[in-house]
């Protein structure tokens, strides 16, 4: 069968979808706790309990801390699995899209569903509700973005198409993750009508109404058929991460990913405290200065396939650690040094924004390249397991991440058991600021032994 492709309409189409499932994804990723553990403020402004707080489970561990842990285990068997079923998918319909079709209504609905915990007071039923709607959300969302992702690969026929299409999916998920953060905006005028948790219900409730939508464009506007003509995978699930694992290369580019994912993770967690506390102003400049990173971060996006075609990618990637590391340096002297805070901030976004648009385009054009190159020495088509793995890393990195910087900020004061306010210390965070440094550090050590021109190569000579 002859397949064709995409225009660069058709690949604006497919990443409308990433708009979609990013803006579910930071969702839960920035309200989960703000909503289920308020803040001694939030709770003078209305905000209710709907199951117990503090650091309960050892003293290390919030009840909410255990329900993401083993949601996160969960999500650890569901990522290979799902990747495997649609790797071997006979569907004539495609090995993706289907997925995504199915998994995008409930993916959404449960997204919205998890803030609705039934008693209005601390509850076991509410542990419950949250421990098994976030395990449904996790579900879905792999169902979802584990075939997405794969089509990276195999929607990018050539380098172009995958750094065009690497840079359109990078430019919307920057941008649903920046929809996330609306109900900080929205929701404090509608409390003049409504209760305190309505208020974010209500935004919640929008914001999942548009991402359907966006993950549905290219699931209704797409044919997969048109593009692609994969045989399916005939090795089962087991077998299939295993080979994905053998491939050496894939395995130093993935050793790396997770380094950059904690090293991101500590910094993005930090941000609100690093404002706060170490640069000394108010909570409303972490929005204004993540947001100005990701504008001026995708100023550059136009001109990274162009720095790609002239330097390379494992090269560039190895700037852009080095760049993040750079930003981190100065965020660690906030505090230090006797310069206003505003400025630290201004130049954190200021030499960060280059990096961030690196590592957000590139890192996905890598593993789809690897994926190619695997295909073509191994005869089996698994994108899927690739894009699932990546998937992995992050996931555990960010999971690492999240426990080590509770563990770091705390450091240098006594932090009330019962509380949800996290105490964090200046000297705390500074330490955190440098574990940050020393991980993208090491991400770019890593990645120095990825082959890049072998990998090339294999492509090249396929083309």
């Amino acid at each position: 069968m002859n397949t064709r492709r995409l225009t660069k309409k058709e690949m604006w189409i497919f990443a409308v979808g990433q708009l979609g499932w990013s803006t579910l994804g930071g969702i839960i990723n920035t309200w989960l706790v703000t909503f289920y553990l308020p803040t001694t403020g939030s709770v003078e402004a209305g905000a209710k309990f709907y199951i117990p707080t503090g650091l309960v489970i050892g003293g290390v561990l919030t009840v909410l801390g255990l329900i993401s842990f083993i949601c996160r285990i969960f999500d650890a068997v569901t990522d290979p699995l799902i990747a495997s079923l649609s790797d071997r998918s006979n569907n004539p319909k495609g090995r993706r899209l289907p997925f995504m079709k199915v998994a995008a209504v409930p993916f959404a609905v449960i997204t919205v569903v998890i803030f609705f915990a039934p008693v209005e007071a601390i509850s076991g039923i509410n542990i419950a509700w949250i421990l098994g709607f976030l395990i449904l959300f996790y579900l879905f969302m792999t169902m979802y973005c584990t075939p997405y992702n794969a089509l990276i690969s195999e929607f990018g026929k050539t380098q172009d198409d995958r750094m065009y299409i690497s840079t359109a999916i990078s430019l919307t998920f920057f941008f649903g993750t920046l929809m996330a953060y609306l109900p900080f905006i929205f929701a404090g005028p509608l409390q003049k009508t409504v209760t305190y948790a309505m208020s974010y219900r209500i935004c919640f409730i929008v914001l999942a109404a548009i991402a359907l939508v966006c993950m549905l464009i290219p699931v209704i506007k797409l044919n997969e058929k048109d593009f692609v003509d994969a045989e399916p995978s005939h090795t089962d699930t087991i077998k299939s991460l295993a080979a994905t694992f053998r491939n050496r290369e894939f395995l130093k580019f993935a050793a790396s990913d997770i380094a950059y994912w904690i090293g991101l993770t500590l910094f993005q967690t930090g941000l609100p405290f690093f404002v706060k506390v170490s640069m000394q102003l108010d909570e409303f400049y972490t929005t204004v200065f993540l947001g100005s990173m990701t504008i001026l971060s995708a100023c550059f996006y136009p001109v990274v396939s162009k720095l790609v075609k002239k330097f390379g990618k494992k090269r560039l990637v190895i700037t852009g650690f080095l760049g993040l590391a750079c930003a981190y340096v100065i965020t660690a002297l906030a505090g230090i040094l006797p310069l206003p805070g505003i400025v630290f901030g201004v130049l954190i976004v200021l030499i960060a924004a280059f990096p961030m648009a690196l590592l957000g385009i590139i890192p996905q054009s890598i593993v789809a390249d690897v994926a190619e190159q695997d295909s073509i020495v191994t005869g089996e088509k698994r994108e899927g397991m690739f894009f699932a793995a990546r998937t992995f890393s992050m996931k555990f990195g960010q999971s690492v991440a999240m426990l080590t910087f509770t563990s770091l900020a705390v450091l240098g004061t006594t932090q009330d058991l019962t509380s949800n306010d996290l105490t964090a210390s200046p000297i705390g965070l500074r330490i955190v600021a440098i574990t940050a440094v020393v991980f993208c550090i090491l991400g770019a050590v890593i990645l120095g032994g990825y082959n890049e021109k072998m990998v090339m190569e294999t492509l090249e000579k396929k083309k």
